[in-house]
């Protein structure tokens, strides 16, 4: 059962309706906590676990870019996760009300969630934070991501194509058979380009190179990252050469993911200004050019 809540701490929430009418029937919560049905969770490399489960409407209305916060289960060995974790999007299908996520097991939390089988529940809510934005007169973008950015980019790759915008999809690891997103990307029209660091491909010169090529042949009208900082900088260098748009995924630690505790603060440079944004609240998506290292 899902459980609606109004989690903005800055927003009162809406009055009651002058008269007794389906005003109350009309409003819909943006953000729930529900117990979600675990539909799989399995290894799909030597790393990462894709869980997918079934989920309420409003879950299943999820942006790209937004995140969950799991409450994940007791993991064997003991310990209880005492804060639920923060997992970005990976897949959402609203008709079928579904959401999906994708991770790696490195602590108590998510040692938790690989023990999850199908038909299973678990404590989910969302969506939270501030997602991508695809901007109407953009024609093709170009996609970064390494890590954890790998899962945080790859819904941008239905969004972009039911806008009928093109992807080049830049994707990194360590190596080949930890790459993750890879179909889903060209399942959706995109170019995938993988480098990786046992193929000495990945380093920032090479990046770098490959982006300034589909700059000149007019492939990226903006860029969107998530998951290397030496990434970001070069993107960030070249937005600024070629004023070109851009936006980044930060990842960063969070205890509530509402915006109440203040524990996922970082710096941002805001024309000039240092200014300090919670990145569950304020993002996780932000301007490129105003994120800091």
């Amino acid at each position: 059962m899902a459980v609606h809540r109004d989690l903005s701490p800055e927003t009162p929430p809406p009055p009651p309706p002058a008269e007794e009418d389906d005003s109350h029937a009309r409003w819909k919560a943006s953000v729930v906590s529900e117990l979600a049905r675990v539909v799989d969770n399995r290894a799909i490399n030597a790393e990462y676990r894709h869980l997918v489960a079934d989920c309420g409407e409003e879950s299943a209305q999820a942006r790209p870019g937004q995140f969950f916060q799991l409450l994940c289960p007791q993991p064997p060995g003991g310990g209880q996760p005492f804060l639920r974790r923060p997992m970005s999007l990976y897949g959402v299908d609203p008709e079928k009300r579904r959401v999906e996520f994708l991770y790696k097991v490195a602590g108590l939390g998510t040692r938790g969630l690989e023990t999850l089988r199908a038909g299973d529940r678990l404590d989910i809510m969302g969506p939270l934070g501030q997602g991508f934005r695809l901007n109407a007169d953009c024609r093709h973008i170009v996609a970064v991501g390494r890590g954890a950015g790998l899962a945080t980019l790859a819904p941008l790759a239905k969004a972009a194509e039911a806008r009928g915008i093109g992807v080049t999809a830049i994707l990194s690891a360590r190596r080949p058979d930890l790459l993750v997103s890879v179909e889903l990307f060209r399942h959706h029209g995109a170019e995938v380009i993988t480098v990786t660091d046992s193929q000495s491909t990945s380093g920032p010169a090479n990046v770098e190179r490959l982006l300034r090529r589909l700059i000149a042949e007019g492939r990226c009208d903006a860029f969107f990252t998530c998951g290397s900082s030496r990434l970001m900088g070069v993107q960030q260098r070249l937005a600024r050469e070629f004023d070109l748009p851009g936006q980044v995924a930060m990842e960063q630690q969070m205890a509530c993911g509402i915006g109440l505790c203040h524990c996922c603060v970082r710096d941002f440079n805001v024309n000039g200004e240092i200014v300090s944004r919670r990145v569950c609240w304020d993002g996780p998506v932000f301007d490129l050019m105003e994120a800091l290292p």
